[in-house]
C-alpha cells in the first residue's frame, strides 16, 4: 500500500505525492487473517500491480473486486481509497479511509489512514477537518515528519481562510451599522414630521377657536343690533297715553283753584315790591 502526503509550499499550488507502499504492504501481510481467501488476495497483487504502475483506474477495479468477495478486507479498502484519490476523486476516497479508520486495530494503519484524510479534507479545502485528521494521524504516530509538516500547511491555510473572511465580518457589520442608522434617522424624521403635524394641527385648532369667538363676537353683536331695532320699533308703536276726561263740574273746580292761586300769587309779588321800594330823605341846604 501507499501512503500519501503533501509536498508543498505554502502560498503556492500543493501537491501530493505518495510513499512506497512497501513497508505498508509488508505490515498487512503479517496482519493479514485466516479468513482472507486466495482469490481476494490474487485480487490485491493485481491492484497494486495496476498502481504502482500509474494505472489508477485497473487497480480501482481490482480492489473493488476484492471488496465483493470480502467487504471486511481492511486491505482493500485502503488501497481503493489510495486508487481513487490518485484520479483526483477526492470527495470519494473520503468514505474509504473513514472506514479504515473505524474499523483497523493498528495504531499504524490508522495513523497512514488519518494522514491520506487529511489530504482528501486538504485538496477539498476543508481545512479545519484536514487539521483535524492530521492531528489524529500524529496521536497514533508522533513521529511522522510528514504528517507533522502537512499539518502546519492546513493550519496555515486555515489561518489565512480565517483573515480573509475577518474583513466580511466587518463589512456585514458596517452593512448592519449603515442599515440602523438609517433606521434611526428614518425614525428621528418621522417624528420630526409627526412633531410638525402636531404643531400645525395644533395652530390649525388655535385659529378655528379664533375664527369661532370672532364670529361668536359678530353674532352678540347683530344679535343686540337687532335687539335694539326690535326695542325702537316697539316703542316707536307704542301710543302717548291718554288724559284722563273730566266732567263739567271737575273743571269748573279745577279753574276756580287756579284763579284763586294766581290771584295769592299777584298779592305777594305786590307786597314784596312794596318792601323793596326806596325811601326818599329831605336834605339839609
Amino acid at each position: 500500500m501507499k501512503k500519501i502526503v503533501v509536498l508543498c509550499i505554502f502560498l503556492c499550488a500543493l501537491s501530493v505525492v505518495a510513499q512506497g507502499q512497501g513497508k505498508a504492504q509488508e505490515k498487512e501481510q503479517k496482519k493479514e487473517q485466516v479468513e482472507i481467501k486466495l482469490p481476494e488476495k490474487k485480487l490485491i497483487r493485481e491492484g497494486n500491480d495496476f498502481y504502482n504502475e500509474e494505472n489508477y483506474s485497473a487497480a480501482e477495479e481490482q480492489y473493488t473486486k476484492a471488496l465483493e468477495e470480502n467487504p471486511n478486507y481492511e486491505k482493500a479498502s485502503y488501497n481503493l481509497g489510495n486508487a481513487i484519490y490518485q484520479q483526483n476523486r477526492y470527495k470519494e476516497a473520503v468514505p474509504m479511509y473513514d472506514l479504515v479508520v473505524k474499523t483497523t486495530e493498528d495504531k499504524l494503519t490508522k495513523a497512514e489512514s488519518f494522514h491520506n484524510l487529511g489530504n482528501s479534507y486538504l485538496k477539498q479545502k476543508e481545512y479545519q477537518k484536514a487539521v483535524d485528521a492530521y492531528k489524529n494521524s500524529l496521536r497514533n504516530n508522533p513521529t511522522d515528519d510528514e504528517t507533522r509538516y502537512n499539518l502546519a500547511i492546513a493550519q496555515k491555510l486555515l489561518e489565512k481562510e480565517q483573515q480573509k473572511q475577518k474583513p466580511d465580518n466587518n463589512k456585514d457589520k458596517d452593512k448592519n451599522k449603515d442599515k440602523n442608522d438609517k433606521k434611526e434617522q428614518d425614525k428621528k424624521d418621522q417624528d420630526k414630521k409627526d412633531d410638525q403635524n402636531k404643531d400645525d394641527k395644533k395652530k390649525d385648532d388655535e385659529n378655528k377657536d379664533k375664527d369661532k369667538d370672532k364670529k361668536g363676537d359678530q353674532k352678540d353683536d347683530e344679535k343686540g343690533k337687532d335687539d335694539q331695532d326690535k326695542n325702537g320699533d316697539k316703542n316707536k308703536d307704542q301710543k302717548p297715553p291718554q288724559q284722563p276726561k273730566l266732567s263739567p263740574q271737575q273743571v269748573q273746580q279745577l279753574l276756580e283753584a287756579m284763579n284763586n292761586e294766581e290771584n295769592k300769587t299777584q298779592k305777594k309779588v305786590n307786597a314784596q315790591k312794596a318792601k323793596g321800594k326806596k325811601v326818599k330823605q329831605e336834605k339839609d341846604w
